[in-house]
């Protein structure tokens, strides 16, 4: 299929790629030599090679494969015997795949990494669609030419696609590695109108995402934000119509900062927020404090429409700090019981909102959709939840805060896509009372009992063989829902490295066999040998991985 797009005169020619890298850039480039078989994956910098020897290389070769062994072995019988099904593995790309002039970013080191994915049995990619580069020049202009490129080529090398309809703004969050800010026109009504971003009690503006406040209000050009996002996946779908169902499999639709479901409650910019905090509500730009009112007023209780919670605390504090949020708090009054309604309500209504519209547009298509939840584990373990609650999950001691969300999911058909599968409670510290596991078990619950698909994601960047076999764990379904799709954050430059690679090549093919293979043989029978190192370019000087 040949796909005829708008070009932009900003678009980088694909023979000046070159000049995007830099001497500290590291490109990831895979090519093919006809050489002796090597039945090693190993691991090697020429930057080291002058000060390793040959011995010290197989030693740390040999350890990395004991360790491997140690980690997955205790997870083999219970795959083999517990789980065998196949969970198919997603990589997700670099949040800068796409340029910001709207080429694909890099396109051979791109083509390599892909081929290198597809040779060890992953199932596919997840890109992010910005809305800040698709729809940058004006209202209704959208550029595909760098997501026509990919898919294209992710086709090639017969791989599928998620696709993320990314709503919010690239930058000042947790491995957020490049900005990318909403679009420019959007900016320009945010300046002449604040309060359409969400605001905390404080008065600070979280450029992030538009508040769901103004959901349902025409105050993007004439447009409401619901309208502005339906056009968007609209446009996406009727570009991309002939890959839907084939190479593109999946839409992930943003709701939130970060494409979560969730408010901003805990945000890093400016070190605003530190973790463990409890965070703060994000109620207080105008169109949310009207709604408040109004909520109020309608339960005859006026005075409880004035402002959110005078005693949550602050961004940083933990909740026997605070008024609100201690063991017996007024999160667990007649109050408290009333904001947290309205709060998590509007959270819902907005996913609601967003998911129905995705529904009327992708439906038919062949390609499924799925919404993400953020895994908030800190102080999961106290009553109140209260990082949870300024997220707006209702989920207390007493509430189940992630049933009503997964039925609603469920309503549409939609996957559950939920972070932190990779973490194990004594990997956390004390004091934050966290529990990664017993929050996911909840969650596999919940959609267990909504009758709705579950799929996850590691909340960091892990490579070792301990987060894997977390991860194969959380994939049963001896305890709730097991995984339909695993997606792994990220593919960079790390991941190509010797002890990382053999250990992703170990976990793709553990989940595609149900975890009833979790020992690589003696030569790897991949389909291919790989040699993962470092070249070192003459005159560049850039460090690249080849396949060799």
């Amino acid at each position: 299929m040949t796909l005829t797009l708008r070009s932009s005169t900003s678009f980088i020619n694909l023979k000046d790629t070159k000049t995007l890298k830099t001497p500290d850039e590291f490109s990831t480039v895979i090519c093919s030599a006809k050489i002796k078989p090597s039945c090693r994956l190993r691991a090697k910098s020429s930057m080291q090679e002058a000060q390793l020897s040959r011995d010290k290389q197989l030693t740390k070769e040999e350890l990395g494969r004991s360790e491997i062994k140690d980690k997955l072995h205790e997870l083999s019988v219970a795959h083999h015997n517990g789980n065998d099904s196949s969970v198919p593995v997603f990589v997700m790309l670099p949040l800068d795949t796409v340029t910001q002039g709207g080429h694909l970013n890099k396109p051979r080191a791109m083509n390599a990494s892909l081929m290198a994915l597809k040779s060890v049995g992953v199932e596919g990619v997840m890109v992010d669609a910005w809305w800040g580069l698709v729809e940058k020049d004006g209202p209704l202009k959208y550029n595909w030419e760098g997501y026509a490129e990919l898919i294209q080529m992710v086709q090639k090398h017969g791989l599928k696609l998620q696709v993320v309809m990314s709503f919010h703004q690239c930058g000042g969050n947790v491995g957020d590695s490049c900005s990318i800010p909403l679009p420019p026109w959007v900016l320009e009504e945010i300046s002449k109108d604040p309060d359409l971003v969400y605001t905390d009690r404080s008065g600070r503006r979280n450029p992030e995402y538009i508040s769901l406040g103004c959901d349902t209000i025409p105050v993007l050009k004439g447009r409401t934000p619901i309208q502005v996002y339906s056009d968007f996946m609209r446009s996406f779908r009727d570009t991309f119509r002939d890959y839907l169902g084939r190479a593109v499999v999946e839409i992930q639709v943003g709701m939130g900062p970060c494409g979560e479901l969730r408010y901003p409650s805990y945000p890093e910019s400016n070190g605003t927020w530190r973790f463990p905090g409890i965070g703060e509500f994000q109620c207080y730009d105008k169109y949310m404090r009207a709604s408040l009112a109004a909520s109020a007023e309608a339960s005859d209780k006026k005075d409880w429409g004035r402002s959110g919670p005078h005693d949550s605390g602050q961004y940083n504090q933990f909740p026997e700090d605070t008024g609100f949020f201690r063991r017996d708090g007024t999160w667990n009054s007649e109050y408290g019981q009333f904001f947290l309604e309205w709060y998590s309500e509007k959270l819902l209504k907005h996913g609601d909102r967003i998911l129905a519209a995705a529904k009327g547009i992708f439906q038919g298509t062949g390609a499924n959709l799925s919404g993400k939840v953020a895994g908030i584990h800190w102080h999961h373990k106290t009553r109140s939840h209260a990082a949870e609650l300024t997220a707006g999950y209702y989920n207390t001691r007493h509430i189940d805060g992630y049933l009503p969300i997964a039925r609603m999911f469920s309503k549409h058909g939609v996957i559950l896509n939920f972070t932190c599968m990779e973490m194990r409670d004594r990997e956390q510290p004390d004091h934050a009372n966290c529990s990664p596991e017993g929050l996911v078990r909840q969650v596999k619950m919940a959609t267990k009992t909504a009758g709705t698909e579950l799929a996850g994601e590691n909340a960091l960047e892990r490579y070792d063989a301990s987060a894997y076999a977390q991860v194969m764990t959380t994939s049963r379904s001896d305890s709730g829902n097991g995984l339909s799709a695993f997606t792994y954050l990220r593919m960079n430059k790390k991941l190509f490295e010797g002890d990382n690679w053999r250990n992703l090549v170990e976990f793709v093919k553990s989940m595609s066999g149900g975890g009833r293979r979790t020992r690589l043989p003696q030569c790897d029978s991949i389909g291919s040998n790989l040699y993962v190192g470092f070249v070192k370019e003459k005159e560049k000087k850039i460090k690249e991985a080849a396949l060799v």
